[in-house]
């Protein structure tokens, strides 16, 4: 719930002249859903991708006051949604069913889903950090099998390093990083040498080309810092790099 629909026609600009025609790395905007259809027509015809912060789980259409389906994010122009994101799993109460489902219902309708997933910080102290990383890929795994990751990203948002100004080492993030394609690739080596995942715990544009060097990190689910056009480009451009 950042900005209003000056500042994200701004920002919407602002990275479309910055981003160029680069084919060296992709960039995606997930605005807040009242401003999805302002963004989609700044973006339209241009090198970034509209995505949307969250959907409904369980219908396409109905009596679900509130509710927004990913059929409505699809009509907007929105080719990817986020599932799962840790404030939607610790404010809103989202478990690992209703996150699957997300998953599912996104891909319905056309989406790719970001999945994704983390630890807290007792989690990572107590030494659980791939207990519950596993869990949350394992849920998704069972109920849409590992083909569905071919359409699909993965993003690891260690909770303790979102907001606070602590960002995981890139060899920590590598390590889970590493784990999760490990998890896939169980399943399905191809599938899991292809899969983007993406990093996301306060990426700046003073820590992304670090981060980004690491063999398993492919981009980032970037918070704070995509509100800043400058910094939101500075880590664009490393990824480029």
């Amino acid at each position: 719930m950042h900005g209003s629909l000056a500042s994200c026609e701004a920002l919407a600009a602002a990275l479309t002249d910055g981003v160029g025609d680069t084919s060296q790395a992709s960039m995606l905007l997930c605005p807040p859903p009242v401003y999805l259809q302002t963004v989609g027509r700044c973006l339209s015809g241009g090198p970034i991708h509209l995505g949307a912060q969250n959907l409904a789980a369980f219908a396409d259409y109905g009596a679900y006051t509130g509710e927004v389906s990913g059929r409505m994010l699809k009509n907007l122009g929105c080719d990817f949604v986020i599932v799962g994101h840790s404030e939607r799993r610790a404010l809103f109460g989202e478990d690992d069913d209703t996150v699957a489902a997300k998953f599912s219902a996104a891909q319905a309708q056309g989406l790719t889903p970001i999945l994704c997933v983390g630890e807290l910080l007792e989690d990572r102290q107590a030494g659980r950090t791939e207990e519950v990383v596993g869990r949350q890929v394992e849920s998704v795994l069972s109920a849409a099998g590992a083909a569905a990751f071919a359409d699909a990203v993965v993003a690891y948002e260690p909770v303790w390093a979102i907001g606070t100004g602590h960002t995981a080492t890139p060899r920590q993030a590598q390590e889970v990083h590493g784990f999760i394609r490990g998890l896939i690739a169980g399943q399905g080596d191809i599938i899991a040498a292809e899969l983007r995942i993406l990093y996301g715990g306060s990426v700046k544009g003073s820590n992304a080309r670090e981060l980004l060097a690491m063999d398993d990190i492919d981009g980032g689910l970037v918070g704070g810092a995509s509100l800043d056009a400058r910094d939101f480009l500075a880590i664009f451009e490393a990824a480029a790099a």
